[in-house]
């Protein structure tokens, strides 16, 4: 159950796509995320597996990170994550360990989610924490910007455009 929106919800998910464009236009998985606290934005992010060829380069990893160096603290309570699609179990897990207050999401994923499409660990009893979930915010356009990519990733490429191993 999405808990009811508050009025900068989609305020704060527009950043969270400006940083998902940046991620597409690098040619990575456009996700990206935004942790805000006490109504200022603290840490912004995007999807850098490819970029920096790390599995764990994910929107909310790099969020998470950056807004612990700016409280200069691992707990990020009094935090909310913004995020363009839902989180994965690593990005929940993280969350639940970092403490975060709320998270928002766009677009759900039914092939690895972990707040509710396959999982649900914000909100598994057995953890010690759990996190206030609004999800759907702006869930079309962040829904959008994930077709794109992969529409355009599909699509054959011209002869001659092949990957030529060793480049």
């Amino acid at each position: 159950m999405a808990v009811l929106r508050k009025p900068t919800d989609e305020a704060f998910m527009r950043e969270a796509l400006k940083e998902a464009q940046k991620a597409l236009e690098a040619d990575e998985v456009p996700v990206g995320a935004v942790i805000v606290r006490e109504g200022r934005l603290i840490a912004r992010a995007h999807n850098q597996r490819e970029t920096l060829r790390d599995p764990t380069a994910h929107a909310e990893m790099i969020a998470l990170t950056q807004a612990a160096a700016a409280l200069e603290r691992w707990r990020l309570s009094g935090c909310t994550l913004y995020v363009t699609l839902e989180p994965c179990t690593m990005c929940a897990g993280a969350m639940v360990l970092a403490r975060i207050e709320r998270l928002v999401y766009g677009a759900d994923d039914s092939k690895a989610g972990a707040v509710g499409s396959l999982y649900n660990i914000p909100r598994d009893m057995r953890l010690n924490h759990r996190l206030e979930v609004t999800s759907g915010v702006l869930a079309e356009v962040c829904s959008d910007l994930l077709q794109q990519f992969f529409r355009r990733k599909r699509r054959p490429q011209p002869a001659g455009d092949e990957d030529v191993v060793g480049q």
